[in-house]
């Protein structure tokens, strides 16, 4: 026989099923803007965020083998003026360009105070930093994080962080290999992109020892690796994939075509 509801059950029955047909709809949730990431070739890159805020990072062009033609003359960034420029560290190929960009669009350039003066980098133009730093660009939030690397006179090396209006950070690790503190660049930012360097050689992390860095260390949503495939002893992209193989976050970006992440 089929129990039935009376007295009070019968009205906590009615009032929970007309609460269930009354609820509304959930809002569905927004799609995020995309942030669009243009890989320069070696170190370089082009970030504009959601809002419209344009970074260099490492802008080594014109004796790049790896940027396109179309980006290799400084006077397009005339037309495609940045909000600034970010160096992470003093070496030829991450900052040879930058005195010549920096003198064309009077953009602002990021570095620490010794490497600005070094390069002769007009005083209205300098926008010193330090590991621990953090400041404003535009819609961004810029974290300036230590990097395990060299650096010739001027200044020491840097990895930066950039914080976007809708949370994401993007990670752009210079050229350092793996240390401990990228657990606490985990920790205090979760950087969801990772521009990662895997180029090995002489000179740095290789992609075995990059893809460690991503197992210990981080948690993205993407993998973007650089330093690779530029000039020998360093990796190329076979490496790369190999490293990474079966990781579905890994994404190699074709130099100078914009890539919305």
């Amino acid at each position: 026989m089929r129990a039935s509801l009376s007295g009070p059950a019968w009205l906590v029955f009615c009032c929970v099923s007309l609460a269930a047909v009354a609820a509304p709809p959930p809002t569905p949730t927004p799609p995020r803007a995309a942030v669009q990431v243009t890989w320069l070739g070696h170190a370089a890159f082009e970030v504009v965020s959601p809002g419209g805020t344009r970074l260099l990072i490492d802008p080594w062009l014109k004796g790049n083998p790896k940027t396109p033609p179309a980006w290799t003359d400084v006077t397009r960034f005339t037309r495609e003026r940045p909000t600034a420029i970010l160096v992470t560290h003093s070496h030829g190929d991450h900052a040879d360009d930058v005195p010549a960009l920096a003198w064309t669009t009077g953009a602002p350039v990021v570095a620490t105070g010794e490497h600005l003066r070094a390069m002769k980098i007009p005083e209205a133009q300098q926008h010193s930093v330090n590991v621990g730093g953090t400041f404003q660009l535009g819609d961004v939030t810029v974290h300036v994080v230590p990097a395990m690397h060299s650096s010739e006179a001027g200044g020491r090396p840097l990895g930066y962080v950039l914080t976007f209006a809708d949370g994401r950070s993007l990670y752009h690790t210079g050229d350092s290999w793996l240390f401990g503190d990228m657990a606490l660049i985990q920790e205090l930012f979760h950087p969801d992109i990772l521009l990662l360097n895997v180029g090995g050689g002489r000179w740095g992390m290789d992609p075995k020892t990059a893809a460690l860095a991503v197992r210990k260390y981080f948690r993205p949503s993407l993998i973007v690796p650089m330093h690779f495939g530029t000039f020998e002893p360093l990796s190329e992209e076979p490496d790369v994939r190999a490293a990474f193989a079966g990781d579905p976050r890994l994404r190699v970006l074709v130099p100078g075509q914009p890539a919305s992440l």
